[in-house]
C-alpha cells in the first residue's frame, strides 16, 4: 500500500465515523420533529405520584468514565447486622421526559445504543436530556427507579425489592481516581472528600463488590481482558492510543450493575410479566476452545463448561500476562456474541454463560442503550399495576431488532478504533516495532504492537508464523479512510 502524506485531523475522523453511521443503517443526527420536541422539554422529569419516595438524603454518588457527562446509575450502601450489607442502586428515570412513541424516542429506537467515537459521540438521546435532564447530575434531584439488596456477609443476595423514588448525587466520581484511592496510591477525591461518611462509603461499596466477584467467579463468570485503546487528542490531532485499565472502582460498578439486573429481571418474572433478556448461549463452537485450551497444555471437558474454562483463563493470565489479551480476544470469538431475546414467565432461563449467572436483563443504562429504556418502561407498569406498555410480539420484534443495531454499532466503533489507529501510525512509516501474531486466515495474517497498542496486516514475511508467535516488524503504509496499517516482517 502506498503512504499517503496527507496528515489527517479530528474533522477527517468525524466526517468517516458519519459516513461508517450511515453505512451501517444507522442515524448519525436527530430529525426535525426530534428536536421540536426537545425544544418542548422545559426542565427535568416530574411526578407528583406519592408512591415515589424522597431518598434525596441518601449518600448517593456516581462513578463512571473520567469524560462521562450521562450518568445513568447512582450507588449507596448501609451496614446491616452479621456483616450483611443493603445496596441501592438507582436508574435514571429516562421515560419520564421520552414518552414511548415520541419523535426522541423514535430515534432512540432507530440506533437503539449511544455510539462512542474518538472524534464524535453520537448519542441515542439528545445530549440536552442525556447528559443533563436525564442525567443523574451532581446536586440535582431527578427520578430514579431504584433496586434495593440485601446480602449477606458471604456475599449472597437474601432480599431484593424495587420502587420509584427522588435522589440527589452528592459525588460525581471517576473510576480511576476512585480505583488509586481504594488501593492506597492516592488521596481521596475531592468530590467525595467533600461529603462526611462518603469515604466509608466507598469502602464499604468496594468490599463488598469484591465479594460478590469472587462469588460470581467461583460460579464460572469469566475473565477477560480486552483491547480497546482510546484516541487521546492535542487540538485536532490524535497523538496516542490510550489503553483502558480494568480496576478497583470498574469492578464495584460491575458488580452491583450485574446484580441489579438480574433483580429486575427476576422482578419481571415474579410479577408473571415478560421481559427483554441479554444472552450468550452455550457456545456452538466450544471443541475449538476445548483445542486452543489443549494447544496451551490444558484439557477442558467435552461439553460446554463455564466453570472450567473460567479456570483455564485465570491459569493463563497468571502464566504469560503478556499474550492474555490476545487469548481473551479468541475465546470472546468462539464464545459468540450476545443477543436480546424476550423470556416468559415459567420459561427456563437461557443465561448468560460469560457471566455465570441465569436471570439477565440489560436495565442500568437508560440514557445509552434502548433495550434498558424498554426495561424502564415494563417495570414502571408493572409497579403500577399496569398493562405492559409492549406486546409480545413487539417484544420480540424489538429483541432481534436492538440485537441488530447494536452489532452495527459495535462494527461502527471497531472501525473507528482502526482509524484512529492509523491516524497515530501515520507520521510514524518506516520505524520499527515488536510484535505479536494474533491472528492468521487464508486471507492475511494479522500482528499487534504494543506502543502505542495497534493492530495490523502483515503484507510480507507470513511463512511459518502462528498465532502467539513474537516478531519484529516494519511500519510501510496506512490508510486511515479504511483503518488499514500495513506492516513487512524484518530481522
Amino acid at each position: 500500500m502506498s503512504y499517503h502524506p496527507h496528515e489527517h485531523h479530528r474533522s477527517d475522523l468525524v466526517r468517516i465515523a458519519t459516513q461508517a453511521m450511515i453505512d451501517r443503517g444507522l442515524a448519525p443526527e436527530f430529525s426535525a420533529h426530534a428536536l421540536r420536541q426537545l425544544a418542548d422539554i422545559t426542565g427535568p422529569g416530574h411526578d407528583d405520584s406519592p408512591d415515589i419516595l424522597d431518598l434525596t438524603g441518601l449518600l448517593w454518588c456516581s462513578i463512571d468514565n473520567d469524560d462521562s457527562m450521562d450518568l445513568d446509575q447512582l450507588t449507596v450502601c448501609e451496614s446491616l447486622a452479621h456483616g450483611a450489607l443493603r445496596i441501592q442502586v438507582a436508574i435514571a428515570d429516562v421515560d419520564a421526559l421520552v414518552g414511548l412513541g415520541s419523535p426522541i424516542d423514535s430515534h432512540a429506537r432507530l440506533n437503539t445504543t449511544t455510539v462512542y467515537t474518538s472524534a464524535r459521540i453520537f448519542p441515542m438521546l439528545p445530549e440536552r436530556l442525556s447528559t443533563d435532564l436525564t442525567s443523574l447530575n451532581p446536586q440535582q434531584n431527578r427520578l430514579a427507579l431504584v433496586t434495593d439488596m440485601v446480602f449477606d456477609a458471604d456475599g449472597v443476595l437474601t432480599h431484593s425489592t424495587l420502587y420509584r423514588a427522588w435522589v440527589r448525587n452528592q459525588a460525581k466520581l471517576a473510576y480511576d481516581a476512585v480505583s488509586a484511592w481504594i488501593e492506597g496510591d492516592a488521596e481521596l477525591p475531592a468530590a467525595a472528600a467533600a461529603v462526611p461518611g462518603m469515604a466509608a462509603q466507598l469502602q464499604r461499596q468496594d468490599a463488598m463488590a469484591q465479594r460478590l466477584r469472587a462469588l460470581r467467579h467461583a460460579q464460572g463468570s469469566l475473565e477477560f481482558e480486552s483491547s480497546q485503546p482510546r484516541a487521546v487528542f492535542e487540538g485536532s490531532r490524535v497523538v496516542d492510543l490510550q489503553q483502558q485499565i480494568q480496576n478497583r472502582a470498574r469492578q464495584l460498578i460491575e458488580e452491583f450493575m450485574i446484580a441489579t439486573n438480574g433483580c429486575t429481571a427476576r422482578y419481571l418474572s415474579s410479577r408473571g410479566q415478560a421481559s427483554l433478556r441479554r444472552v450468550v448461549r452455550s457456545p456452538e463452537r466450544w471443541q475449538r476452545i476445548v483445542t486452543v485450551a489443549h494447544d496451551r497444555g490444558h484439557t477442558l471437558p467435552a461439553e460446554p463448561d463455564a466453570k472450567a474454562l473460567s479456570v483455564f483463563l485465570a491459569q493463563q493470565h497468571r502464566k504469560d500476562p503478556l499474550h492474555f489479551q490476545d487469548l481473551s480476544l479468541i475465546i470472546v470469538k468462539l464464545l459468540g456474541s450476545g443477543e436480546y431475546t424476550v423470556e416468559l414467565p415459567q420459561m427456563e432461563p437461557v443465561g448468560h454463560f460469560g457471566l455465570a449467572v441465569r436471570d439477565y436483563t440489560h436495565s442500568t443504562a437508560p440514557n445509552r442503550r434502548y433495550p434498558d429504556l424498554i426495561t424502564a418502561r415494563l417495570l414502571k407498569a408493572t409497579l403500577k399495576g399496569e398493562p405492559s406498555p409492549y406486546s409480545k410480539g413487539e417484544l420480540e420484534m424489538l429483541a432481534q431488532h436492538c440485537t441488530v443495531q447494536e452489532d452495527a454499532a459495535q462494527k461502527v466503533e471497531r472501525q473507528m478504533r482502526k482509524s484512529d489507529a492509523a491516524m497515530v501510525l501515520e507520521s510514524r512509516v518506516g520505524q520499527r516495532f515488536e510484535a505479536l501474531v494474533t491472528g492468521s486466515t487464508p486471507s492475511g495474517v494479522w500482528v499487534r504492537i504494543f506502543s502505542p497498542p495497534a493492530e495490523g496486516k502483515l503484507i510480507d514475511g507470513q511463512e511459518g508464523l502462528n498465532v502467539g508467535d513474537a516478531l519484529r516488524v516494519k511500519l510501510i503504509g496506512t490508510n486511515v479512510e479504511r483503518g488499514f496499517i500495513d506492516f513487512v516482517r524484518v530481522g
